[in-house]
This record gives C-alpha cells, structure tokens and sequence, in this order.
C-alpha cells in the first residue's frame, strides 16, 4: 500500500486518538501489503524506513510537536536514519510501530520506531533529525522547551552517541570532497 494512502488512514484515525506527553510512546497500527514486499517475499529493508515515517507523523501529531514547528513556520527534516531488522513480516501480517522520542543533544533529536509483531520486536529504525525554519535550525531545547518538556535530555545510550558521531564523521568527509 503506497505511503500516501497509510498517511491517510493514520489521518482518518486521528480524532479517535489521544494526546500524548512528548515523551511517551505512541502506537500505530498497519498490515503487510503486497507492495511491501521485496522478491524473498518480505517486507524490503527500505520500506521499513518508509513505514517509519508514518509512525513519525502519528507521533509529531499527537504529541502536539506539530504545533510547535508551526509557531517556528519550522518543517522536519530527517538527517540519518539507521536500522536494525531482526525477524521477517511476511503478507497480510499484522504488526505496530511504536515511536518514542528517544533524546537530543544540541543540534539534534533522536526517535526510535520499534516494528512489533505479536509482542515481540522484529525490527528498530532509529532517526536523528532537526526542525529547520527560513532563520536555520530550531534549537533543539528551545523546542523541547515548547513541548512543555524538560530542556535535559534523558540519557543517550553509549551506542547512539557513538552512531552520531559517526554519522558527523561522514557529513565531515562528503562535505571535504
């Protein structure tokens, strides 16, 4: 099923769904579609990281953080994304992304997607991004501030500071070329 069309379906659930605390997890639902599918007969690595942006946009909006980008006339922007796929989802399996903002340190904010099927994880896409307006980059505690969320990141694990760096390591390097 195209993107567009799951976007519109999370759209049309919308009203029947809660707000959110900025740093809670939310939840969205979705099937295995045939164009979900690579020639093993799966679901394509990449389509995991378009299904996270469905998940993203569930969160951006119960979490009120669309408003916020709004006030700063700020659209998302996604920097890196990395994944980790663990079990197959096969056609017409049923599965959930739960999105969690994770942390952010002084440039960026970390989100987590856990692809979950019947309680186990099968899958995790983790994103750093920014919100980017015509004055630059928003500053990631001044908008965590506007959520109404404390300006100090909860603790990065070790392995999300190291992938950071080495995703600075390699914008350093394409930007020497």
């Amino acid at each position: 099923m195209n993107l567009w069309f799951r976007l519109l379906a999370m759209l049309l659930r919308r009203p029947w769904k809660k707000p959110v605390n900025g740093l809670d997890t939310t939840v969205v639902k979705m099937r295995v579609w045939p164009l979900d599918l690579d020639f093993n007969r799966h679901v394509t690595n990449g389509r995991y990281f378009t299904l996270a942006d469905v998940g993203r946009m569930d969160y951006v909006l119960r979490s009120g953080t669309f408003r916020v980008a709004l006030r700063h006339k700020a659209i998302p922007v996604v920097g890196d994304v990395w994944g980790k796929f663990r079990r197959e989802l096969k056609l017409f399996e049923s599965f959930e992304i739960h999105s969690r903002l994770m942390a952010w340190d002084d440039k960026w904010v970390f989100m987590e997607h856990r692809f979950v099927r019947k309680g186990r994880t099968i899958g995790v896409v983790i994103m750093r991004g920014a919100f980017r307006s015509a004055k630059g980059l928003v500053h990631p505690q001044d908008f965590i501030a506007e959520m109404n969320l404390d300006k100090v990141s909860p603790p990065m694990p070790e392995w999300l500071t190291s992938w950071s760096q080495s995703c600075d390591g390699l914008s350093q390097q394409l930007r020497d070329e």
